[in-house]
């Protein structure tokens, strides 16, 4: 029978005591995962996957990992962490700060090898980093920081990979930030063995029964990666994300988390943010975090990042009209937008598991199965928001929240092109 390379998950929580692990043995080969409480002064839990002969060199490391550095320094760290080549990877390193900070422009900006991340070629290598937002370490815990920066060359233009450049230009503008946008991302992503490329638990070369038990899903038959779902939960909690809630998905081993409500260029800062606290945590457990939209052929759900959106006017009375207008112009640059919403998105928007087809622009009320969902609620009040379902799970958030304010506020479509639109959508307006 086949089996599943990483076991069951084994849970243990309380106090440490003098900083040490107290960790139960494990089965042979597997691993204890400890959710422990930190020494005063740090970040308050740590997930660990630990192997019976490491736990002594563990408990001394943590000894220092946990140590409280305040009584002793006013320096903190700060982890400037960035969008990488590949423009779905992160990269981060760490410097030394004089004290605590309370503002981005309090810190420097700073370089790095843009050779060795696919963002510059080694002739002209330097890439300068500006930090931007900053948000509370929970690993270091303290006074210490995580840094989300964008990416310059010396000369001080957005290199190529810098898409929050572009959409806080976007936001900036008079027409944009009068609507006050808000935005409420759902990013769905799935966690994988090591080494074996397969989801966590599924039994290697085989499958899981059929879909169904496993959404929103308790028990260790049905729910896999819950510890990492909940550490990640409360560190964003920790560093000032604006999570708002997470839950089990459709397939087995494939998790979701919520961020928002988030106005305007915040959304981009915090999904960033909160996938980079996501990639250390299971860096941690042993585990590898896909973002891959379609990550297991077949009768599976894909991975999505649907993207809830409102204006100001939208919010207010009669702001369906406004929603139904929104709808009409993202049907007008549906093309534009499925460009630009992640990479493979073609294998999970088929038509089938939820999705619309990629070829075709739909909306409708309560249906899953549109390009555009428009919730029970907000048809009743007759103001709200509506929910773009075509984003990928590896979206940019600061490209695709962008685009969305552009289209629906900034952008105009001709009269003609307009009337055609909504006869096509069967739409009133």
């Amino acid at each position: 029978m086949a089996q599943a390379v990483v076991p069951a998950m084994q849970c243990q929580m309380g106090a440490l005591g003098k900083s040490a692990v107290r960790a139960r043995p494990a089965a042979a080969g597997g691993r204890v995962w400890g959710v422990r409480k930190a020494a005063r002064g740090t970040s308050g839990f740590k997930v660990l996957a630990l192997g019976p002969e490491t736990t002594g060199v563990v408990q001394r490391m943590n000894q220092l990992l946990d140590m409280d550095t305040t009584p002793f320094t006013d320096k903190i760290i700060a982890e400037y962490i960035w969008v990488g080549g590949s423009g779905i990877d992160i990269r981060s390193k760490s410097r030394t700060i004089s004290k605590p900070v309370e503002d981005p422009s309090e810190l420097p900006k700073w370089n790095y090898d843009g050779s060795s991340t696919g963002q510059a070629p080694g002739e002209d290598s330097e890439v300068i980093l500006y930090p931007q937002a900053i948000f509370k370490d929970p690993f270091r815990g303290g006074n210490n920081i995580i840094v989300m920066c964008d990416t310059y060359t010396p000369q001080g233009e957005p290199i190529p990979t810098n898409k929050r450049a572009r959409a806080a230009q976007i936001f900036s503008d008079p027409k944009v930030s009068s609507q006050v946008p808000w935005f409420g991302i759902e990013q769905e992503y799935t966690l994988m063995q090591r080494d074996v490329n397969w989801p966590l638990g599924w039994p290697v070369g085989g499958y899981p029964g059929p879909q169904g038990p496993y959404y929103c899903a308790v028990g260790s038959d049905k729910s896999f990666g819950r510890d990492i779902s909940d550490a990640h939960y409360k560190a964003c909690l920790y560093a000032g994300i604006e999570i708002s809630g997470t839950n089990g998905e459709v397939m087995p081993g494939q998790w979701e988390y919520q961020v928002g409500p988030s106005v305007g260029i915040d959304a981009g800062d915090h999904i960033w943010a909160s996938r980079y606290l996501l990639e250390r945590i299971t860096e941690q457990a042993g585990v590898v975090l896909t973002l891959d939209p379609k990550p297991i052929q077949g009768d599976w759900n894909g991975a999505g990042c649907h993207t809830n959106y409102s204006t100001k006017s939208m919010r207010e009375d009669g702001g369906f009209e406004v929603i139904k207008k929104a709808i009409l112009n993202l049907s007008l640059r549906h093309d534009l937008h499925i460009s630009e919403y992640g990479e493979g998105n073609e294998r999970r928007l088929t038509g089938l598991h939820e999705t619309a087809s990629i070829s075709d622009f739909s909306w409708g009320v309560a249906n899953r199965g549109c390009s555009i969902r428009v919730g029970r609620d907000t048809e009743a009040k007759g103001k709200g928001y509506l929910e773009d379902r075509r984003p990928a799970s590896n979206m940019d958030p600061y490209t695709v929240t962008a685009l969305l304010a552009e289209t629906t506020i900034l952008w105009e479509p001709t009269l003609e092109a307009e009337a055609l639109a909504a006869k096509k959508l069967a739409m009133n307006v």
